[in-house]
């Protein structure tokens, strides 16, 4: 990101670091506050509902922790797109299960819809992630 905000689109400046600071940091307390509400979305072939909950809900807050600093938002940006990946099976069964359509509002078509929207939530945070300065990611060595 540019150091002059005037310089930012109005998307980045909404959705910005401080936004997917927000969003990942509250998901990842959701899941350490609620467990139960998450692994009931864990496909069955999955070993160890709850362990796996813990620690997506750790991911996720260390993620959006890492994306709101400058010299560590590349990393975190890649952090988090990986993380993505990792919990996209997650969001295909609950959206193919319909025992989980009536728990969501929208019910099917938002779980549904919900699906392409991680993939825009990973272009935009490479996106974000591209915007910001090589010299906002890496530390001065002064002698």
């Amino acid at each position: 990101m540019s150091a002059d905000p005037r310089k930012r689109s109005l998307a980045e400046r909404i959705f910005g670091p401080v936004s997917v600071f927000a969003l990942f940091t509250t998901t990842g307390i959701l899941h350490l506050a609620k467990p139960g509400t998450y692994e009931q979305i864990m496909p069955p072939q999955l070993p160890a509902p709850h362990e796996l909950v813990i620690i997506s809900g750790v991911a996720e807050i260390v993620g959006g922790a890492l994306f709101l600093f400058p010299r560590t938002r590349r990393f975190g940006a890649w952090y988090l797109i990986a993380l993505l990946i990792a919990v996209f099976p997650s969001n295909v069964y609950m959206a193919s299960q319909e025992k989980f359509h009536k728990m969501v509002p929208g019910g099917e078509a938002s779980l549904i819809a919900r699906l392409p929207i991680q993939f825009l939530m990973i272009w935009w945070l490479h996106r974000l992630a591209k915007r910001t300065s090589p010299s906002q990611t890496t530390a001065k060595v002064t002698a």
